[in-house]
């Protein structure tokens, strides 16, 4: 399926969007014919209403303002970021880049990956699930397609009786095989992702974890992946090797770890890991997973201010839980009694999720995706968000109407109500479980590298070791 209609010819390079123009009139009694407000004096990029303002007008009339047809929606796409530049280029030229969503926690749901190894051998075994949920994530605006290889090392593979039935080499090409088909659909780049091992919490040397890496390397490498990016991280010190490696390839590296505002499992602080990674080569750095959108904010902006502080530079990426986590620790939703198959009634709305979309951009944040729970639509909420700043609308969006607006077609008057932006913002969206907390108390256990309950193995794990780690719990609780 053709996504995108080109209008530049082969062998040329797009050039970067032009600002967007000033949008049309919006229902305001104060907008004034220059595209600002009248009493202010701003140009239109600056103006505080633009967001509301550009959030008050219809699909059709952001088209409009773009100076895109409307009778031609497929061209919002020939305004993305020229196709097949670097990551660096796009993110030295000011653009913003979208990342894609989560892929374990989609295909768990799907009936693809097993929850627990949480592997991703459905490159492999179900090829076509894959495909498609690429598919999706670029319909909806990433401009990054991460290869399926989270966990896609040799030991995290045959880690406690995990049998896959594939080696990690035919699973780390059969994703990349699979993310590189879809990028060349559209305007998307690949990412070849490497993460934490078991062979690190098991303290193996620092030679044994980076010939892990190493592997997984020379298939990126085989594959030819655009850039490489170190995810998942617990551990600076883990992912500083992860880094490490990844550098050697002469490929633009990012690196983000799984760490809230308390920093690593170690205690090392978000902007002291942000400068070892930054040091140990890394051209992009953040975080992702293990919390919500807006405490993964408050994180790389501490990152950013020590990068700055200690006079290095660096590109800063963001893609954060699709779930509410007011109330975990510092090791996540993870240590969260619902982890993982009663998170549901935390999931963010499409709403939340362009707030977290201005949040992170106000931030200097230009690499801006999600991880665990996010879906298509989350994604999709983000570029339409920032539609303004990257001067045109994704593919799906011809099938949502900005702020509800769709719902004026609705057959029942009520709903048709519900068409604007202002019921929207409003919302505080109820669970329906009238017995349920709001909140809940983690269950962390406070170990970590190098405590015996962390040592992995390849051997199932047996009923002999579950059950004092049952007992354990039952008396925590």
């Amino acid at each position: 399926m053709d996504y995108i209609t080109h209008t530049h010819t082969h062998g040329e390079t797009p050039t970067k969007p032009p600002p967007p123009p000033s949008p049309p009139s919006p229902p305001h009694s104060s907008c004034s014919s220059s595209g600002g407000y009248k009493g202010c004096e701003r140009p239109w990029s600056s103006c505080p209403l633009q967001s509301s303002a550009l959030s008050l007008i219809s699909c059709s009339d952001l088209l409009h303002s773009l100076q895109l047809p409307t009778s031609s929606t497929s061209l919002l796409h020939t305004m993305a970021p020229g196709a097949k530049r670097g990551i660096l280029e796009r993110l030295n030229a000011g653009e913003i880049v979208l990342g894609d969503g989560g892929f374990v926690f989609a295909l768990e749901k799907r009936g693809y990956v097993k929850a627990g190894p949480w592997t991703p051998e459905a490159a492999a075994e179900h090829p076509e699930a894959v495909r498609q949920l690429h598919r999706e994530f670029l319909r909806a605006g990433s401009n990054v397609m991460q290869t399926f290889t989270f966990y896609a090392s040799d030991d995290k593979l045959e880690n406690r009786g995990n049998a896959v039935g594939f080696t990690g080499q035919q699973v780390n090409e059969a994703a990349c095989d699979l993310a590189r088909q879809v990028a060349n659909e559209g305007d998307a780049l690949v990412a070849g992702g490497v993460s934490q091992t078991p062979s690190y919490l098991s303290c193996k040397s620092e030679t044994d974890v980076k010939a892990i890496f190493k592997k997984q390397m020379d298939v990126f490498i085989k594959k030819d992946v655009d850039f490489l990016i170190a995810e998942y991280f617990e551990h600076v010190e883990e992912a500083e090797w992860a880094v490490q490696v990844l550098k050697s390839t002469g490929k633009p590296v990012a690196a983000s770890m799984c760490i809230g505002p308390k920093g690593d499992m170690h205690g090392v602080t978000p902007g002291d890991c942000a400068v070892r990674l930054v040091k140990a080569g890394a051209d992009i750095v953040g975080v992702n997973c293990h919390f919500d959108p807006m405490t993964c904010v408050k994180t790389v902006e501490m990152m950013k201010a020590a990068v700055e502080k200690a006079g290095l530079k660096a590109h800063y990426m963001v893609q954060p839980l699709a779930y509410h986590t007011p109330d975990c620790n510092c090791q996540g939703f993870i240590d969260l009694p619902e982890f993982p198959f009663a998170l549901e009634p935390r999931v963010l709305t499409r709403w939340d999720m362009q707030q977290y979309a201005r949040e992170a951009f106000n931030a200097g944040i230009r690499y801006i995706g999600g991880c665990c729970g996010y879906e298509p639509y989350h994604i999709r909420a983000v570029a339409e968000e920032l539609a303004q700043e990257r001067g045109f609308l994704p593919e799906a969006s011809k099938k949502h109407g900005m702020w509800g607006s769709g719902l004026e077609m609705h057959t029942k008057p009520w709903v048709r109500a519900r068409a604007r932006r202002d019921y929207w913002e409003k919302m505080k969206p109820a669970s329906g479980r009238p017995l349920c907390p709001s909140m809940s108390t983690p269950d962390g256990w406070g170990v970590t590298k190098g405590d015996a309950a962390l040592m992995q193995q390849k051997e199932a794990t047996t009923k002999d070791q579950l059950r004092p780690l049952f007992e354990k719990a039952d008396a925590k609780n």
